[in-house]
């Protein structure tokens, strides 16, 4: 059974549907790339699934000991390479809203390092994850 249908709209825009909620996202080519940049690049959303399997992963840690999450952001810069035209690096910043332990904060970067997509992309791609926690 399919999960996701991706059709080619036009002008390099294509629309994703997620089969069980219904919920579409669309992309299209960078300005870059032949495109005119007015949705997420099929590399943004690569990138963005990073950011958020990061969060979600932190998420279910942070859950099972009760620890909250809420407010934590994740800032991502994707770095393109040209030869051959692919993502070179991701930069991804944590902002926590809240304060751990040293502790928690292990188990919070464990888990960042330990998410599926982290996991899945290539060994070439750099990942450089940094972590801001507020100053107490």
């Amino acid at each position: 059974m399919h999960q996701i249908i991706v059709e080619y709209e036009r002008e390099l825009r294509t629309r994703a549907k997620h089969l069980k909620s219904g919920n579409e996202i669309f992309t299209d080519a960078p300005v870059d790339n032949h495109g005119k940049g007015e949705a997420f690049s099929p590399t943004d959303l690569t990138a963005a699934s990073l950011g958020s399997c990061i969060l979600t992963i932190m998420g279910i840690a942070a859950e099972r000991r009760g620890m909250d999450l809420k407010g934590t952001r994740s800032e991502i810069t994707k770095i393109m390479g040209q030869n051959p035209r692919r993502i070179n690096k991701v930069k991804i910043q944590i902002h926590f809203k809240n304060n751990y332990s040293i502790i928690e904060r292990k188990i919070l970067e464990t888990a960042a390092h330990a998410c599926p997509v982290h996991q899945s992309l290539h060994v070439d791609l750099e990942k450089e994850i940094i972590f801001h926690y507020p100053k107490s």
